[in-house]
């Protein structure tokens, strides 16, 4: 497998995994690569930094306890930013982008507000102007 920066003519990068390059050129031929931000197809490979190999003399079961702790950091940190969402934003549901719309426009009071958009809601938000972002959000169970 190989892993490639991308950047679309908007210039929202993103990565892309391959086969091998060429299948990458395949993708790219077809049209079958699009910006997750704004579907774009216009896509070229943006400058990387080499994956240099570093020594590691770490056993696997050390490797995999260090894999496994960054996770359980990850995930804290992804579990702190929804209990500051939460604690600090009013949750509108499926309404997120007609409320996002409301106070974008001055229809009504500004405030931080949370919810659920599809891909192309989203898209169509940022087509307008008004700034959203995807959060990762976690179970709270898991």
């Amino acid at each position: 497998m190989i892993r490639y920066d991308l950047i679309c003519d908007k210039e929202h990068p993103f990565e892309g995994w391959f086969s091998d390059s060429g299948a990458y050129d395949a993708q790219l031929a077809a049209g079958e690569l699009a910006c997750p931000v704004c579907e774009s197809k216009k896509i070229s490979k943006a400058l990387m930094a080499p994956q240099i190999g570093r020594k590691n003399n770490s056993k696997p079961a050390q490797r995999a306890a260090m894999a496994a702790e960054k996770q359980v950091k990850m995930r804290a940190v992804m579990q702190a930013v929804r209990e500051y969402v939460e604690s600090n934003s009013e949750h509108v549901g499926e309404r997120f982008p007609e409320e996002a719309r409301k106070i974008h426009y001055g229809e009504t009071e500004q405030r931080n507000i949370y919810g659920d958009a599809s891909l192309e809601e989203v898209k169509d938000l940022h087509d307008e102007g008004i700034a959203v972002a995807p959060i990762p959000w976690p179970d709270r169970e898991n």
